[in-house]
């Protein structure tokens, strides 16, 4: 018990390093996150709206998950070198597939009645995607967001073993800033990852349409998947 006193004593003791720690941390982490959102959610919106390469984008995610973020780092050494870029490297390696899966999964199983609805009110392809598929696909997308960015934040301690910085370069130095900085560390890591969870989670609400919002559809994709007609038709008719 004591311990853990003193690692909330550590926060004011060295809150100017906590404060900087945080900041790269959070840095490397959003940098990263941007990245791979970049790369996986409009590749993943347009195979799923394709209704192709199922196998590409099921088995990248398998690939990426099995992947050590560790072991990813220590190859990038030999070739991006020690500090930001590596790291980076290899967060997006691992949040990019989750990312890419959830968004694939999302417009590829939106309601078939509602795409063809859309289709038969003379909707274009571009305003079936953007109109019917992507506010139907909404949910499921974020939960992907918001489950790479857990990713990101927990894993972005290893950055410290490539000189990347961050909230890692204490939990490793016990040596220096002893248990309660080790924990005061770890603690503050947690606190960043449900934050940011908490933040994504009332953006994704407001990005839900309201049909689906009323019906309890955030962050479930089993409910994405199998939700009745009616929400959708009524964002058709919207």
């Amino acid at each position: 018990m004591q311990t853990l006193i003193d690692s909330f004593t550590f926060f004011g003791n060295h809150a100017s390093l906590m404060w900087d720690k945080t900041l790269a941390h959070l840095a490397i982490s959003f940098a990263s996150l941007a990245v791979a959102l970049a790369i996986a959610i409009p590749l993943g919106i347009w195979l799923g709206h394709l209704h192709r390469a199922s196998f590409l984008a099921i088995n990248v995610s398998n690939v990426g998950r099995a992947l050590p973020s560790l072991a990813v780092i220590s190859i990038g050494i030999a070739y991006l070198g020690i500090g930001f870029w590596n790291v980076l490297v290899a967060l997006v390696v691992l949040a990019a597939p989750v990312i890419l899966t959830n968004a694939y999964v999302a417009v590829e199983q939106v309601d078939r009645n509602a795409v063809e609805a859309a289709r038969a009110a003379g909707m274009t392809a571009r305003q079936v995607l953007t109109r019917v598929e992507l506010p139907l696909a909404t949910p499921l997308i974020f939960a992907g967001v918001r489950t790479g960015s857990v990713y990101v934040i927990a894993t972005a301690t290893l950055a410290t073993f490539a000189g990347g910085g961050g909230l890692g370069d204490i939990i490793v130095n016990e040596p220096t800033y002893g248990v309660p900085g080790v924990i005061a560390g770890a603690l503050a890591i947690t606190v960043l990852a449900f934050a940011v969870d908490g933040l994504l989670a009332l953006v994704q609400r407001a990005a839900t349409p309201r049909p689906l919002r009323k019906r309890g559809r955030l962050g479930r994709a089993d409910t994405v998947v199998a939700a009745p007609t009616t929400a959708t038709e009524d964002l058709v008719v919207q």
